[in-house]
């Protein structure tokens, strides 16, 4: 099916922005209004240590302001996102842009000003009922005193907030917009231009000169502007390490963790714990090429199933219904939450020219989350429906439970909700299928996606700590430079595996780079999702569902790590890792045990 554009898109497959604001009219109002209070933040400065009285007087003010520029913003973004190329849409973001930058550079003299009260008088504010809202705000400014600037150079900082989102929005649009592919025939044998969305579909074909073609002609797209990518990520990280140095971090990776109160040793014992089990990945290598009948594995021949002939094409209905089955351990309620989703138009479902790539939630304080999908008939963009609306109902539940202030939970949590529903709708059907073959689909469909999203995440993780390592040791952030660390890696990590040289440029494709030490999250956050779901299922009491809806309520209350203890994991001790990458190796025995049965 050729590429449409967007307004080629029937309305019942896209989301409803009007549940923000009804015209566009309305969103111009909005604006007037937000940019009115952005300027009079400043008639707060010097009050905030006045009183308990004036901080509060303050900081309600303020954070309305904040919750008003947000509500500006989402609209703006995701009527963007909806297609990038739409120069109107531009224009509102980049207004929208400005705005919050305004309020961010307003409002920069708040932490400092807070910091300036004495620790003893400060705890005493704290301790007070009526800022009970702020306490956890102001607990944590007062833990990043070492890193906080005085009011003038924080209110630069804040006003770089134009300037550094520069490369991010330069790469998605020379990815999402400028960027063309060649076409090639499919399965099918109709010849298509290839896109973000259907490169999946291609990489997963049985026909290995199917897979073999995608590839190159996909990477070698990138390959053609990988000095631009290479300029674009290495002014991204020089912008992660300037503000790292500014404020008196070893490193941006620290700076990064340090934000969300995760102990250094966490991302550390990732990577470590998943470099002691390279060795079960080069076991599930060597089973893959078994199966699939190889001399030689190549990377383009990870994404296909090894069995042959399974049938698990779902169309965008039959995704629905699969996933609200699946998801029936969480509770009535989350169901009624499902069906809001799927009914009321918060779901922008199929892929159009221009639109952002990928797949991702959006949470609306005040309306209602968002859920971006390029979404293609397979199952692994049944998987992607229900991971979606993982994140999605995180939000809902935390924008409900929690006010303006402590709604919006932390990174390092994000991908929790999400993994669950995954690992649920993959027991799911295992418990429901019988045929060997099919069974032996899921669990390489499980495989699959612990590769991606603790192995493949993990390499990630472990790239981003070198370029950045890199550049704070002066070393230059080149196309070649980035590419040699990006192979070894993979040479590493995929041991047993042909990493052919087109492998070396897929970091260009990679979008989380431009969000700094974000994707190691995936990993820690499947790993706690595995042993969350595993509680649900066995769950007789009702009440590890309970301790779930606990934490999917909790939004930004608490630290992202302490908000796992109530779901029962401990990311302090390497024990989740560890277990997941055991169900890793179990996984890969039963299935080497299925495919000698069906031969």
């Amino acid at each position: 099916m050729e590429l449409r554009n967007r307004n080629e898109i029937p309305n019942e497959f896209k989301w409803d922005l009007s549940h923000i604001y009804a015209t566009e009219q309305d969103w111009e109002n909005a604006y007037n209004e937000a940019e009115a209070r952005v300027n009079k933040i400043h008639e707060f400065e010097g009050t905030l240590s006045k009183s308990v009285e004036s901080m509060k007087t303050a900081l309600d003010y303020i954070y309305e302001t904040g919750r008003q520029c947000e509500l500006v913003a989402s609209y703006a973004q995701l009527n963007k996102n909806g297609d990038n190329g739409d120069t109107h849409a531009q224009n509102l973001e980049g207004k929208a842009m400005r705005l919050y930058v305004n309020f961010e550079t307003a409002m920069s003299f708040v932490v400092p000003e807070i910091l300036s009260i004495d620790e003893e008088t400060l705890k005493k504010f704290m301790a007070d009922e009526s800022l009970k809202t702020y306490r956890h705000t102001l607990e944590d400014i007062d833990r990043k005193r070492a890193h906080t600037l005085d009011a003038e150079r924080e209110k630069m900082l804040a006003m770089l907030g134009n300037v550094s989102g520069g490369p991010r929005e330069s790469y998605v649009m020379l990815a999402s917009v400028d960027m063309t592919f060649p076409s090639m025939k499919g399965d099918d044998g109709k010849e298509i231009e290839i896109s973000h969305g259907n490169f999946e579909v291609f990489r997963s074909s049985a026909n290995q000169e199917i897979r073999k073609e995608s590839f190159e002609k996909y990477f070698g797209t990138y390959e053609k502007y990988l000095n631009t990518f290479a300029s674009m990520y290495a002014n991204s990280v020089k912008f992660d390490q300037f503000y790292a140095d500014v404020a008196g971090y070893k490193s941006a990776c620290e700076a990064a963790l340090f934000d969300g109160n995760v102990p250094m040793n966490v991302y550390d014992s990732l990577i470590e714990a998943v470099h002691s089990r390279l060795s079960t990945m080069r076991k599930y290598i060597e089973l893959r090429k078994k199966a699939l009948g190889l001399e030689e594995l190549n990377m383009y021949d990870l994404y296909n199933p090894i069995v042959d002939d399974v049938d698990f094409d779902y169309d965008f209905e039959q995704a629905k219904k699969l996933v609200k089955e699946a998801l029936a351990p969480l509770g009535e309620d989350y169901g009624k939450l499902l069906d809001m989703a799927f009914n009321n138009s918060w779901i922008d479902v199929y892929e159009n020219r221009g639109k952002t790539t990928g797949a991702f939630s959006f949470g609306v304080f005040g309306v209602h989350p968002y859920v971006l999908l390029n979404f293609q008939n397979t199952l692994d963009n049944a998987f992607t429906l229900a991971h979606e609306l993982g994140h999605a109902m995180h939000s809902y539940k935390s924008d409900h439970a929690q006010d303006f202030v402590n709604h919006d939970y932390r990174i390092f949590v994000a991908e929790v909700a999400s993994t669950v529903n995954e690992v649920l709708l993959l027991k799911y059907m295992l418990s429901k299928e019988t045929d060997k073959k099919r069974r032996a689909y899921l669990l390489n469909h499980f495989l699959e996606s612990f590769r991606t999203t603790v192995f493949r995440q993990t390499l990630f993780a472990e790239f981003e700590r070198k370029s950045h390592e890199m550049a704070q040791n002066g070393e230059p952030l080149t196309a070649d430079s980035l590419s040699d660390v990006y192979k070894k890696l993979n040479e590493l990590y995929y041991d047993g595996a042909v990493v052919n040289d087109l492998m070396r440029v897929e970091w260009a494709r990679i979008p989380h780079f431009y969000r700094a030490f974000y994707v190691y999250q995936y990993a820690t956050g499947f790993t706690s999702a595995c042993a969350i779901a595993t509680a649900i299922l066995n769950d007789k009491t009702g009440k590890a569902v309970e301790n779930y809806h606990k934490f999917l309520s909790t939004g930004g209350s608490d630290y992202p790590i302490e908000e796992l203890k109530i779901a029962g994991v401990d990311l302090t001790t390497p024990a989740p890792v560890l277990s997941a990458l055991d169900m890793f190796e179990d996984t890969v025995n039963e299935l080497t045990a299925l495919l000698d049965e069906i031969k």
